[in-house]
C-alpha cells in the first residue's frame, strides 16, 4: 500500500499531469489529446502517461495508430482514503484549538 501511494503522489506532484488526470475525468482521451494543452512533445506525454500509469492512475489501450488512455479511480481512491485519515486528525486537532482559545473547553 506504501509503495502505491508513492507513486500515486509522486505521479500527482507534477502539473501537467493533474491536468491530463483531470482531462480524463471526462473521459477517454488519445495520448496526442492528452498533450495538447500543453507546450510539450508528444514524446514527453508519453513520458507524463507512463508516470500515471505505473502509479495505477490510468491504463492505456492501442487502438489502430492511438494509444487510448481512460482513468483508473481505484489508486485515487487509495489517496483520498489516506488523506481522509489526516483530515479527521487535523480537524479534530483544530477544534480542540478553537475550543482552547475562546474558552469554551468542555471539562471531561
Amino acid at each position: 500500500m506504501v509503495e502505491l501511494l508513492d507513486a500515486v503522489f509522486h505521479a500527482l506532484s507534477d502539473g501537467t499531469r493533474r491536468a491530463m488526470v483531470a482531462t480524463l475525468a471526462d473521459g477517454e482521451r488519445s495520448v496526442s489529446e492528452l498533450a495538447a494543452p500543453h507546450p510539450i512533445s508528444l514524446a514527453a506525454a508519453s513520458k507524463h502517461v507512463t508516470v500515471l500509469e505505473r502509479a495505477g492512475l490510468l491504463s492505456r489501450r492501442t487502438e489502430g495508430r492511438r494509444r487510448m488512455c481512460r482513468l483508473e479511480p481505484a489508486s485515487l481512491a487509495a489517496a483520498t482514503a489516506h488523506l481522509r485519515h489526516y483530515e479527521r486528525f487535523w480537524n479534530d486537532r483544530l477544534d480542540a484549538l478553537e475550543s482552547f482559545v475562546t474558552g469554551s473547553e468542555e471539562d471531561p
